[in-house]
């Protein structure tokens, strides 16, 4: 199986940092988040191939540099067609595969790969999406009654009311026959895709259960989750 790592966002939401990496290459505890995600990868038996989709002409060329011609990782220009142009990009690279994983390069997670294929496997799915239904806030919470504070729950864990898309994904390979019949120059995978396959019964979810998670959108935020954060690296380097 192929693993396929999006690592070519803009990365707004960290921006200044960004403006001089990018994303991936955000460090942690003395590596780049991406090394991280690469190895715990690379740590499954079945996953073979590591595909980094990234703009390596501009900020991108930072993270091929780190890895030089190491095995097993080959690097993709960005096609700058969205999530589902850059799948279809890398189609050649796909099509001997049944199932392969997307990841989002600002997902930090210790997702067991191997039960999320089983689940995949057991649906007889098209997409298999980890999710998750609690979260730990970040702000403190109050019980009111009558207008009076009755009780203060400091950053509590909450059960959610849906279940929330992490950016882990499992695909089936008749995703990339989807998105050619839609033609669209840019192809969102999301909204173009996945909505429909949704409607169609195809898509499974995976609950991540109890394993921590973080969308690692800025140094900001993993800093401000450290000790999370450092729960979910040493996690990953099993």
């Amino acid at each position: 199986m192929k693993a396929v790592i999006l690592a070519g966002g803009k990365g707004t939401r960290g921006k200044p940092y960004t403006e001089y990496f990018p994303k991936a290459m955000t460090p942690i505890n003395g590596k780049p988040m991406i090394d991280y995600i690469i190895k715990y990868l690379s740590s499954f038996s079945f996953v073979n191939e590591i595909i980094v989709i990234s703009d390596f002409e501009g900020l991108g060329g930072q993270i091929k540099n780190y890895y030089q011609n190491k095995k097993g990782i080959t690097f993709v220009q960005d096609s700058q067609s969205g999530t589902g142009g850059d799948l279809l990009h890398i189609a050649n690279k796909l099509k001997n595969e049944s199932e392969f994983v997307l990841w989002f390069v600002d997902n930090l997670c210790a997702i067991d790969l191997k039960k999320m294929r089983g689940v995949f496997k057991e649906k007889n799915s098209s997409a298999c999406i980890a999710t998750r239904n609690k979260r730990k806030e970040e702000t403190g919470f109050a019980r009111v009654e009558n207008g009076i504070i009755k009780e203060f729950k400091e950053k509590p864990t909450m059960k959610l009311q849906l279940s929330e898309c992490l950016g882990i994904y499992m695909l089936g390979k008749d995703i990339i026959s989807r998105i050619k019949a839609k033609k669209k120059k840019e192809i969102n995978l999301s909204y173009d895709i996945l909505q429909q396959l949704s409607k169609e019964g195809k898509i499974s979810a995976f609950d991540i259960g109890e394993s921590e998670w973080i969308d690692a959108e800025s140094p900001m935020i993993l800093e401000r989750n450290e000790k999370t954060v450092m729960k979910i690296i040493k996690q990953m380097e099993r």
